[in-house]
C-alpha cells in the first residue's frame, strides 16, 4: 500500500458534486485535492498547469466530454489514473471507458469510502474491479464484440497462455484451469506469472484488460 501523498483532480461540470467529494475525501489519509475542473476543456488547461496521479472524472460534461477526454488524456499523460465517476451504469458503456483507458468505474451513488479504496488501489495494482465493472467486462467476452486496440505493441502470447488468460477471464480458479488444460495447478500459477511479467501487469485485473485492449481474448 502507498505511503506517499496522492494528488488528485475532480472533473465534473457540477459544483454541487464536486463539494460533496472534496468534503468526504478531505480528510482521507494519503490523499490531497490539487484542484478542480468545471468542464472537460477546463481539464485539459489543468492539465498543463499541474499533473495529478488521479482524476475523477463525469462522462457527460461540456465543452469536451469524458470520452474524448480520457483519449487525449491517454494520448499525452499516460501515467495519469483516470476513475470514471458517474451517473450511467450502463454495461456497454463501462466496457468502452475501460477499453479507452479508465482505471475504474464508479456509480455516482457509490459510498465515498469505497471512492477512497478505488483510488488507493488503482495507485497499487492499476485497476480497481467492482461487480460492476466484472459484470460488464464478463458480458463483453461472453458476446465477442470487437475491442479498441490500445497498446501499440502488444506483447505476443503462446497458445497455450491465450488459452489460460481466456479461462482467467471467465473467472476459472487455478483448480478448474488445470483440470481444463491438463497442467498442475503450480504450473497455473506460474504461466499466470510470467505473463503478468511480459506484459507489464501488476494484477490479474490488469491482465484481462491488457489482454482485452489488444483483441487476444477475441
Amino acid at each position: 500500500m502507498t505511503t506517499q501523498q496522492i494528488k488528485v483532480a475532480i472533473a465534473d461540470d457540477h459544483k454541487i458534486f464536486r463539494d460533496g467529494i472534496r468534503m468526504s475525501l478531505k480528510d482521507k489519509e494519503y490523499l490531497k485535492i490539487i484542484w478542480e475542473a468545471e468542464d472537460g476543456k477546463d481539464l485539459m488547461h489543468k492539465l498543463q498547469l499541474k499533473l495529478p496521479d488521479i482524476i475523477l472524472m463525469d462522462i457527460r460534461m461540456p465543452e469536451v466530454d469524458g470520452i474524448n477526454a480520457i483519449n487525449m488524456i491517454r494520448k499525452e499523460y499516460e501515467g495519469v489514473k483516470i476513475i470514471v465517476l458517474t451517473m450511467y451504469d450502463d454495461q456497454e458503456m463501462i466496457t468502452r471507458m475501460m477499453e479507452m483507458g479508465a482505471n475504474a468505474y464508479l456509480t455516482k451513488t457509490t459510498d465515498p469510502e469505497e471512492i477512497y479504496q478505488a483510488i488507493l488501489t488503482c495507485m497499487n495494482d492499476d485497476f480497481y474491479f467492482n461487480e460492476l465493472v466484472n459484470k460488464a467486462v464478463l458480458l463483453k467476452l461472453q458476446h465477442k464484440k470487437t475491442v479498441r486496440q490500445f497498446y501499440p505493441n502488444p506483447v505476443k502470447l503462446s497458445e497455450k497462455e491465450i488459452r489460460i488468460l481466456k479461462l482467467i477471464a471467465e473467472d476459472k480458479t487455478t483448480e478448474e484451469i488445470s483440470k481444463e488444460v491438463f497442467l498442475s495447478p503450480r504450473t497455473i500459477e506460474t504461466i499466470r506469472q510470467n505473463m503478468k511479467q511480459k506484459v507489464g501487469a501488476k494484477t490479474i485485473a490488469g491482465l484481462v484488460m491488457y489482454a482485452m485492449r489488444n483483441k487476444l481474448l477475441e
